[in-house]
């Protein structure tokens, strides 16, 4: 059984450490979210991109979903003491990728050449895919311009009020091997990552809905009633003026999705929506929901 999925940084890899208890590495592509990849202290950082890839090489840091675990921050710490404006925590093993990452994209690879070179030399094994080889960014409008996602998020905390959502595309179209993978698959799964930053980015890049009409899609909710089992997903939603819920998020996947899934607790009522335990506390958790996943899919056949 192949399996696609389409991820942001923190839900869906939770959802993914689930599914290689059942389907080999192999079998598995991930097309990631790159809206958020910004130029940083000298090299580039792609946040969920590292940390599909840090899960697959199984160096994640999975107690913050981020960061390669037992990492050291002497390089961080140096830097701050040298009076740099640093509002970004890098580990020193994680720098080292993103500065591989940076040389190899200032000789002219592609984010996908340059990820699938790292994958390699970290022995992993599974497809991770940028969902484009051009340009993204998120950025959010407040009171305050223009800013980065990435600054909203960690050097604001999430706490600046949120005007507008942006999105600087220049016309970004999905890459070849993110669309074969699709094509490829048995089955496409939206994890529960963001709807407007992590998912929504991949959806937008020209010729993934396309793709995904023609394909058995589920689609999990990263909601709970009205709040989102992490991150800002509920500020970002209302800020699109959409409700944060999972009736919401499953409207927004309606074109291509067979199967929404919400969590057993939500009382948002999603019509034909299947309903299993999707607050992956532990990996238990989500080993379970990857089954019942993965039995959906074999139903459809």
């Amino acid at each position: 059984m192949k399996i696609c999925f389409l991820s942001g940084g923190t839900g869906t890899p939770k959802l993914i450490r689930g599914f290689r208890n059942h389907v080999d590495d192999e079998n598995i592509s991930v097309i990631v979210n790159t809206a958020e990849d910004m130029w940083i202290y000298g090299s580039h950082l792609s946040p969920d991109i590292d940390t599909v890839m840090y899960l697959f090489a199984g160096i994640l840091n999975t107690d913050l979903w981020w960061g390669i675990k037992g990492d050291t921050t002497v390089t961080n710490d140096y830097l701050k003491d040298l009076g740099e404006d640093i509002y970004l925590t890098l580990g020193d093993r994680d720098r080292a990728v993103n500065i591989a990452r940076g040389r190899m994209l200032n000789e002219g690879y592609s984010l996908t050449k340059s990820t699938e070179i790292l994958s390699k030399k970290l022995g992993v094994k599974a497809k991770v895919l940028p969902m484009t080889d051009s340009e993204v960014t998120t950025y959010i409008k407040s009171e305050e311009g223009l800013i980065h996602f990435q600054e909203f998020w960690v050097r604001h905390k999430g706490k600046v009020k949120i005007e507008e959502v942006v999105r600087d595309y220049s016309g970004a179209s999905a890459t070849t091997e993110a669309l074969d993978s699709i094509k490829n698959a048995d089955a496409v799964i939206l994890g529960p990552s963001n709807p407007v930053t992590s998912i929504s980015p991949i959806l937008e890049c020209a010729g993934i809905r396309e793709a995904l009409v023609n394909k058995f899609v589920i689609a999990v909710s990263p909601f709970i009633g009205d709040a989102p089992i992490s991150g800002p997903a509920k500020e970002l939603m209302e800020a699109w003026g959409l409700a944060p819920d999972s009736a919401a998020t499953s409207a927004l996947y309606k074109e291509f999705t067979d199967v929404f899934v919400q969590d057993i607790r939500d009382e948002i009522p999603v019509e034909k929506s299947r309903r299993f335990d999707t607050l992956m506390l532990n990996e238990e958790i989500s080993r379970e929901l990857a089954g019942s996943l993965i039995e959906i899919i074999r139903e459809k056949k």
